[in-house]
């Protein structure tokens, strides 16, 4: 006899508007984190800020919020529709028994409005609000401390050059719990100690430890680990983290600072600085210098997750090398679909684009480890030569190495002067 699933209930999420692409991902990685799974029946739109989602428990609901950043709030949802009418028929039918638990006599509530893309007047507010007399509240109202909050939630649409007068979609429903948005203002690397041309900002770094699912007690690698930006938001969910980089100033904090007003680094500017920073030392490992085109590592189960932001032809100020014609071809050849990485141990998860100008974007390509590495596998991402053109980061690192050699043979001629 086969054990009944749990019944789904509905809750309304409250999405940020930016890095629309990395949203989904990000929510489906943490629903799998907490036990669930990302189903078909879920009511999205992807450019919303509104999503219908069917999660098992409030539980589970709250442990999506301890950790997303792409999302506000989240809440009950016990209405919707898309007009005042079918929201106020759906409330109706709405459980009672549902409802009672948060309406008793002797509970405190407040009712908060939320629109999207249009300002309502107070008056305009109280009205919504007293329309919903024919909900069986009977706690005592406490705008500043209430026991229960419940939002009416509008959306005007997209478009904020054609604001219609009544909204497209009218939600209702219990807030439940906020996001963890604040992580962007408290890890924000305006205020980090040490920091690089290339540091990846705080809400990219959060989205990406909650793309690769990190939890307490990973290990987690970068191996173009610069200052240690992803390794600090995989350390504050819980995960030790190890970094390489090529860069022995990066790794070192040693060289010109990147801040402006600041010829030269100060003598605690390093990784591990600015992990106790935010009292997550305790979760750093190590970093290395290494060349990561190179295998410096055995053989063997080592990381849970490997977490980077590879060179892409920005990164810390160097010796120039390369012609500018050179340069000019790289940028030439176009994105597609075919460059993506594949491997027969990686299984594609997700692949989102972020546009950084209106003719350059990056995309943050997510994969997750299906089998155990072989030795056939070795070069089987080597398909029908697709990589060749864009061999050109191997002949950057080439040429950078040649006049590293070139300058140490030149200093060890000089002493031995």
């Amino acid at each position: 006899m086969e054990l009944a699933a749990p019944a789904l209930r509905r809750y309304l999420l409250l999405l940020a508007q930016e890095h629309l692409e990395f949203r989904l991902p990000e929510i489906t990685s943490l629903l799998s984190l907490c036990g669930g799974k990302f189903s078909g029946e879920q009511e999205i739109r992807v450019n919303s800020p509104f999503w219908i989602l069917n999660i098992p428990s409030e539980e589970m609901a709250r442990g999506l919020m301890k950790r997303t950043v792409c999302a506000k709030s989240i809440f009950e949802l016990w209405g919707h529709g898309r007009s005042e009418g079918e929201l106020y028929a759906s409330l109706k039918n709405y459980p009672v028994d549902k409802m009672l638990p948060y309406l008793q006599s002797d509970s405190t509530y407040k009712v908060h409005i939320h629109t999207f893309n249009k300002t309502l007047t107070q008056a305009q507010k109280i009205k919504k609000i007293d329309a919903l007399e024919f909900l069986p509240f009977k706690g005592k109202v406490n705008l500043k401390n209430p026991e229960h909050i419940f939002w009416i939630l509008e959306d005007y649409g997209m478009n904020p050059n054609n604001v219609p007068e009544e909204p497209f979609h009218l939600y209702f429903g219990r807030w439940i719990a906020d996001g963890q948005r604040e992580l962007i203002e408290s890890y924000s690397v305006k205020k980090r100690h040490f920091i690089g041309n290339t540091s990846m900002d705080a809400c990219l770094s959060f989205i990406m430890a909650n793309h690769g699912r990190v939890k307490p007690n990973d290990v987690v690698y970068d191996p173009f680990v610069g200052t240690g930006g992803l390794l600090i938001s995989s350390a504050h969910f819980g995960a030790y983290v190890c970094g390489t980089d090529i860069d022995y100033n990066t790794i070192h904090g040693l060289g010109k600072a990147s801040r402006k007003n600041q010829k030269w680094r100060g003598p605690d500017e390093n990784i591990r600085a600015n992990l106790r920073q935010y009292g997550l030392e305790k979760y750093y490992l190590d970093a290395l210098v290494a060349d990561s085109s190179r295998p410096i590592w055995r053989k063997g189960m080592l990381f849970d997750a490997i977490i980077t932001d590879p060179p892409y032809g920005i990164r810390e100020a160097t010796r120039r090398t390369g012609s500018q014609k050179e340069a000019v071809k790289s940028v030439e050849r176009r994105y597609t679909e075919e460059i993506i990485p594949r491997h027969p141990c990686l299984k594609l998860i997700s692949n989102c684009e972020q546009m950084l100008s209106s003719h350059t974007s990056r995309h943050l390509i997510t994969m997750e480890k299906v089998k155990e590495f072989k030795d056939q596998d070795e070069n089987s991402y080597l398909l029908d030569g697709q990589y060749m053109p864009y061999r050109g980061h191997n002949s950057f690192r080439e040429k950078y190495f040649s006049g590293v050699t070139k300058r140490i043979a030149k200093e060890e001629k000089e002493n031995q002067k």
